[in-house]
């Protein structure tokens, strides 16, 4: 049992790593570039970002991976297998570590930490970006033009600016979008019913705003 949140386990190489979320020890170095890990295991995952390495490929498509786990997650969006479900809510998901972190959604359990704020969160990678606020650390390069990011998906869809990718296709006009959230909004530009009803008189309007207008005319309030 670790002495500081409770939690057990079964074995002790497991309470071993675990208790380096609470000590920040993170003992094994890349050399490439400095960055630490908790375990060994998890530094020669990383070492495949500066090698390519991607040894594990999808029969379906041919897509390629630089883990086996995250490989057989990808197959689940061409079978549609959603194995894990929440005894709360009936909702199911495509992995365990998903499932885990929507059931602290139930509990209300933050686990992590933070040492400086005592700000808690739900999980240990919410926790260490948390962590960037106090300490101001931008650890994502864009090798174009130098530029910083705090988050790694920051830095993946400022690179698109430079390469002019727009991987989000619009199947009415095809349009093309660098952002799935812009892809999104656009579409309500083709709905003839937009996602939000009134439940009164089942009108649909493509903003919220103008559904919260449009609700004075049953309540006879002003805006």
């Amino acid at each position: 049992m670790c002495d500081v949140c409770k939690k057990s386990y079964k074995q002790s190489g497991t309470l071993k790593f675990h208790l380096r979320s609470h000590t920040g020890e993170w003992p094994f170095l890349c050399d490439v570039c400095k960055k630490h890990f908790m375990q060994l295991s998890h530094l020669r995952l990383h070492l495949r970002t500066h090698t390519g390495e991607r040894p594990f490929t999808c029969d379906i498509c041919e897509k390629s991976f630089k883990e086996s786990g995250i490989l057989k997650m990808h197959r689940r969006d061409h079978t549609g297998e959603l194995p894990y479900k929440c005894d709360v809510c009936k909702k199911f998901f495509r992995c365990s570590g998903s499932m885990k972190r929507h059931l602290r959604n139930h509990t209300g359990e933050r686990p992590f930490t933070c040492d400086i704020c005592e700000k808690s969160f739900k999980g240990f990678g919410t926790l260490k970006l948390h962590l960037h606020n106090h300490t101001g650390e931008l650890p994502y390069k864009c090798d174009v033009c130098k530029k910083f990011f705090r988050w790694s998906g920051s830095l993946k869809q400022h690179l698109r600016t430079h390469t002019g990718e727009r991987p989000f296709k619009c199947d009415f006009c095809e349009k093309h979008f660098i952002q799935s959230s812009h892809l999104k909004l656009h579409l309500r530009t083709h709905n003839e019913k937009g996602p939000f009803a009134c439940h009164v008189c089942k009108k649909s309007f493509k903003q919220s705003e103008n559904l919260k207008l449009h609700l004075h005319n049953h309540t006879g309030q002003l805006p």
